[in-house]
């Protein structure tokens, strides 16, 4: 060990905080905060982070002039493998409205307007680029057909 290595262990230790996971979950968790804020900053209230349930997982049930939004955070490190928003997939839209089926049946909020956001983010040189995509996409698609 490095007595930066140290130092940096101290700093993290003293901080209160959790060690940020290495790799792509510690950069997913990075977003997710950064989205919280950037939700909470546009008006947002969040409700509840990361719900899970057998279909899947929910970033953000939150609240926007009483709309409930089920929000799913993507980023991307560069455009190398397309845009964030366009890695939110058919599949992936069909466990997202899964997950909120769920989420509704718990909490019992059957009669509610919904709808179901994407906050991408782009990292860049000059920091991370935020966009919130109100009414990404609607319901469920058909899935995809195997041969």
């Amino acid at each position: 060990m490095t007595p930066r290595s140290v130092l940096e262990r101290l700093v993290r230790w003293a901080s209160g905080r959790p060690p940020r996971p290495g790799g792509l979950r510690g950069a997913g968790d990075d977003w997710e905060r950064l989205a919280e804020r950037r939700l909470t900053a546009a008006g947002y209230r969040i409700l509840e982070r990361n719900f899970r349930a057998r279909s899947g997982e929910l970033d953000f049930v939150a609240e926007e002039n009483g709309v409930l939004c089920f929000v799913e955070v993507k980023g991307r490190g560069g455009t190398g493998f397309g845009l964030p928003g366009e890695a939110v997939t058919g599949e992936k839209r069909r466990r997202i409205f899964r997950t909120a089926e769920a989420w509704l049946a718990r909490n019992r909020r059957r009669d509610v307007p919904c709808r179901f956001d994407v906050v991408a983010i782009l990292e860049s040189d000059s920091g991370p680029r935020v966009e919130i995509l109100r009414d990404a996409f609607r319901g469920p698609t058909a899935p995809r057909r195997r041969h």
